[in-house]
C-alpha cells in the first residue's frame, strides 16, 4: 500500500512518498531556507541588458533577480508585429518599480529567476491579471467539458487577463468557477495595492511551499494512506485535497518516536547522500555531484550474469535506468546530468536504454529532456532547476577539502613540511617542535627514521615531532628553541 509520511512537528518539514516499501518522492522545507518559488515580490529594476534581453531586479533578498523580456506584461500584451525584434529596453527601464513572481530559486552565485506575469492560484483556477492567456488542463478527460470551459473562460476574461482551468475545474460547477475568478481578482487587486504602499523591495505575498508541494502529490494518489504528525496540517490538507470517495485515507500520528524513523525514511535519506548506490543485482551507480553538472557512472560490480555479455550489459543498464530516475527525483538533481552506462556495442541497445530513460523521466513532472548519447557513449540529460539539490539542502562544504570530497595526503603534507623546514636551514636554534598526524610523521621520518636523520644533518638542528590524531592530515611548526626546552614542553603538553 502506498503511503505519504509527513513530518511537520518541527521547524524542518519533511514528506516522503513510499511505494512498494521504497521512497519515490521526498520533499523538505526548512524555516528560513524554504523555496521562494511562487512568492510575489515588489522589486526595482537595477540594470537593463539589451544584449541579453534581460534585466536585473532588486527584490530585497540580497541577490538581484533575473527577469527576461518574455516575462514582462508589456511584452506579452504588445500586439506589434515586430515585437520579437525589439530589445527589452523598449518595454522596461532602469529604476522602474515592478511586481514579480519567483519562478526559480537562487542557486550558488545566481539570483532567483522571476517573471512579471503574476499567477494567483485558487482551488480550480489560476488567475493572471496580465497574462493574456487562456488554457484548460489536458488532464480533464471529457473533451466536451474541456470545450465548455474554453467558452466559459472566453466569457470570464476581461482585457488582458489570463485564466488557466486546473484539473479539478472539470468537476466544478460553472457558478463556482465564476465566483472563484471574482475572488482571485480581488486578491490580485489587494496585492497590487500592498505593493504601491511599499517603499523598498521586499515580499508582497509569500506562499507555504511545503503545502503547495504536497497538494499535487496527494491529488495523484488513487488510494493508500496519508499519515501526518501535525493536526493543523492534517486539517489543511484534508480541506485542500478533498476528492470524495476512492482517494487516500488520512490519519494522525501521535507517537513519541519520530515518524520518519518509524517508517525507515531517515535511513533512506542517509543513503541519498552517499556516492555509491547499489542495485538489486549487485551492480552499482557512482554519483558525482558538482556545481555545474552531475555525472553518474554505471558499474557491473558483483553482477556477472548468466547469459551473453551483450545481454548482461543491456539488463544491467536497463535496471540502472530505474534507479537513476529515482535518484534524480529524490536527490533533486538538475541542470546537466551525464550518465556513463556500461559500454553497449549495439545502437539498438542504446536506443532501448534511451527510450526507457525518457519514459521513466516523463513521470517526474519536472521539465526534463533526454538529449541522446554522445560519440563516447555518454547519455546527456537536462532537468529544470528549481532550487538546491538534496545534498545542497542537507550538507555544506567541508572546510578542509572545500567541497572537493578529497583531503591532502600524508605524503603531500610531509613534503610540504620538508620544504618549509629547508627555508630555516642554518638557523641558530638547536631544535624545532612540530605537530602532525601519525601518518604524516611516518612518511616524513622514512623507514627506520633514516630520512629524518639525513635532514637533521643537512639543516643543522633537531626536529622533534609530536603525533596528533586527526581525520585531516596536517602539520604545524610550533616553536624553535633549545632541544632541552622543546623536549620539556613536548613532555608536559602532550
Amino acid at each position: 500500500m502506498d503511503k505519504l509520511i509527513i513530518n511537520s512537528g518541527a521547524r524542518e518539514k519533511r514528506a516522503a512518498f513510499i511505494h512498494k516499501g521504497k521512497i519515490e518522492q521526498l520533499e523538505i522545507s526548512r524555516a528560513g531556507g524554504q523555496s521562494l518559488v511562487g512568492s510575489i515580490f515588489f522589486g526595482i529594476v537595477t540594470k537593463v541588458l539589451p544584449g541579453m534581453n534581460a534585466a536585473f531586479v532588486d527584490i530585497g533578498t540580497g541577490k538581484n533577480a533575473y527577469l527576461h523580456r518574455n516575462g514582462l506584461p508589456e511584452y506579452i500584451q504588445s500586439e506589434a508585429p515586430d515585437k520579437e525584434k525589439k530589445s527589452i529596453s523598449a518595454f522596461v527601464r532602469q529604476g522602474e518599480r515592478l511586481l514579480v513572481q519567483v519562478e526559480k530559486d537562487e542557486a550558488g552565485s545566481k539570483g532567483a529567476k522571476v517573471t512579471g506575469i503574476i499567477e494567483v492560484t485558487g482551488t480550480h483556477l489560476v488567475y493572471m491579471p496580465s497574462g493574456n492567456y487562456m488554457a484548460v488542463s489536458k488532464k480533464i478527460a471529457d473533451s466536451a467539458r474541456r470545450e465548455e470551459l474554453r467558452q466559459l473562460g472566453a466569457e470570464m476574461r476581461m482585457g488582458a487577463e489570463g485564466v488557466l482551468f486546473r484539473t479539478s475545474a472539470g468537476e466544478a460547477l460553472d457558478s463556482e468557477l465564476i465566483e472563484e475568478i471574482g475572488e482571485l481578482r480581488r486578491a490580485a487587486g489587494e496585492l497590487f495595492q500592498k505593493a504601491v504602499s511599499l517603499k523598498k523591495p521586499g515580499p508582497v505575498a509569500e506562499r507555504d511551499p511545503f503545502v503547495e508541494q504536497l497538494v499535487p502529490l496527494i491529488e495523484k494518489m488513487a488510494g493508500g494512506e496519508i499519515v501526518v504528525d501535525d493536526p493543523e496540517l492534517l486539517s489543511e490538507l484534508k480541506k485542500r485535497t478533498s476528492k470524495g470517495g476512492g482517494g487516500p485515507s488520512f490519519s494522525y500520528y501521535s507517537g513519541k518516536e519520530n515518524i520518519f524513523a518509524l517508517h525507515g525514511a531517515d535511513q533512506e535519506i542517509g543513503k541519498l547522500l552517499k556516492r555509491v548506490v547499489w542495485l538489486e543485482n549487485g551492480a552499482y551507480l557512482l554519483v558525482e555531484e558538482t556545481e555545474t553538472l552531475t555525472a553518474i557512472d554505471v558499474n557491473t560490480g558483483k553482477f556477472s550474469g548468466k547469459s551473453s555479455l551483450e545481454e548482461t550489459v543491456l539488463k544491467t543498464n536497463l535496471l540502472a535506468v530505474e534507479e537513476i530516475t529515482r535518484q534524480i527525483r529524490l536527490r533533486d538533481l538538475a541542470g546537466v546530468i551525464l550518465v556513463d552506462f556500461i559500454d553497449m556495442k549495439s545502437e539498438e541497445d542504446r536506443a532501448k536504454v534511451a527510450a526507457k530513460m525518457e519514459a521513466d523521466l516523463r513521470k517526474d513532472g519536472r521539465r526534463t529532456r533526454v538529449v541522446g548519447f554522445t560519440s563516447l557513449g555518454i547519455l546527456q540529460i537536462t532537468r529544470k532547476r528549481l532550487g538546491p539539490s538534496l545534498s545542497g539542502t542537507l550538507t555544506s562544504k567541508c572546510p578542509s577539502c572545500e567541497g572537493t570530497g578529497r583531503i591532502s595526503s600524508p605524503e603531500t603534507e610531509a613534503f610540504k613540511l620538508e620544504r618549509e623546514l629547508w627555508e630555516h636551514r642554518g638557523a641558530l636554534d638547536e631544535a624545532v617542535l612540530v605537530e602532525t598526524t601519525p601518518e604524516v610523521k611516518a612518511v616524513f621520518e622514512g623507514e627506520g627514521k633514516a630520512h629524518l636523520k639525513r635532514l637533521e644533518d643537512s639543516l643543522g638542528f633537531k626536529i622533534l615531532i609530536v603525533p596528533i590524531g586527526s581525520a585531516v592530515h596536517f602539520y604545524t611548526i610550533r616553536q624553535f628553541g633549545t632541544e632541552d626546552e622543546l623536549r620539556t614542553k613536548a613532555d608536559n603538553t602532550y
